[in-house]
């Protein structure tokens, strides 16, 4: 239950702050798409995961207040770099008992790894608006590399704030015994599905 990092990590859904039917400003053509450095809107951007409890239930939780940047190169998306930020207190979980319980050194312990970090090393195009994105988590003082599978979600101009905006979508899946969170593996999974859903601004 741990990450829902990152990593991230690392791309994720386009959200625009804007009125019903604006979808239609965006573009899913990377030729339409300007290279430059882009920040993570913080507001629209949110990590997150899913475990198996106890065989019963699939649990989910997300991670927010992400920080960090895109270098986005549409035309040579190989050469495009993230590194992204993510406070392990910004976990939310509807059940504060369950809140409590990730949050203590049982789980994340947030006291002494306040925070997570993806760091790509290697973007693979698959397809016009798709990649394959590795890169590092480092999570609960471990790093590790983690896969994504990112597809583009829209890019454009933001209706409310005319910034420029591009969104992305990424999936994967980690151990988290292998970031050293073992608690009641494996009647709560070993396994965390990652769903990353973010927005980036490119700078002026």
């Amino acid at each position: 239950m741990k990450l829902s990092v990152l990593a991230l990590g690392l791309v994720a859904g386009l959200a625009l702050a804007a009125p019903a039917g604006a979808q239609g400003a965006a573009t899913r053509d990377p030729a339409q798409i300007p290279a430059g450095t882009y920040v993570v809107d913080p507001g629209h951007t949110q990590a997150v995961f899913t475990v198996n409890h106890f065989g019963f239930s699939q649990y989910t939780g997300l991670f927010s207040d992400v920080s960090g940047t895109l270098e986005l190169q549409p035309a040579k998306p190989a050469d495009s770099r993230l590194k992204v930020t993510i406070p392990v207190k910004s976990l939310y979980t509807p059940s504060q008992h369950m809140l409590d319980s990730l949050k203590s050194d049982k789980f994340l312990d947030v006291a002494q790894f306040p925070e997570m970090t993806f760091t790509s090393t290697k973007v693979t195009p698959e397809g016009k608006d798709k990649a394959k994105v590795v890169g590092d988590l480092t999570l609960h003082g471990v790093t590790k590399p983690v896969t994504l599978e990112v597809t583009l979600v829209g890019a454009g101009a933001n209706p409310m704030n005319k910034k420029q905006t591009v969104g992305f979508e990424a999936k994967g899946t980690l151990k988290r015994s292998d970031f050293g969170v073992k608690a009641f593996v494996p009647a709560v999974s070993d396994e965390v599905h990652l769903v990353l859903n973010g927005a980036f601004e490119r700078k002026d």
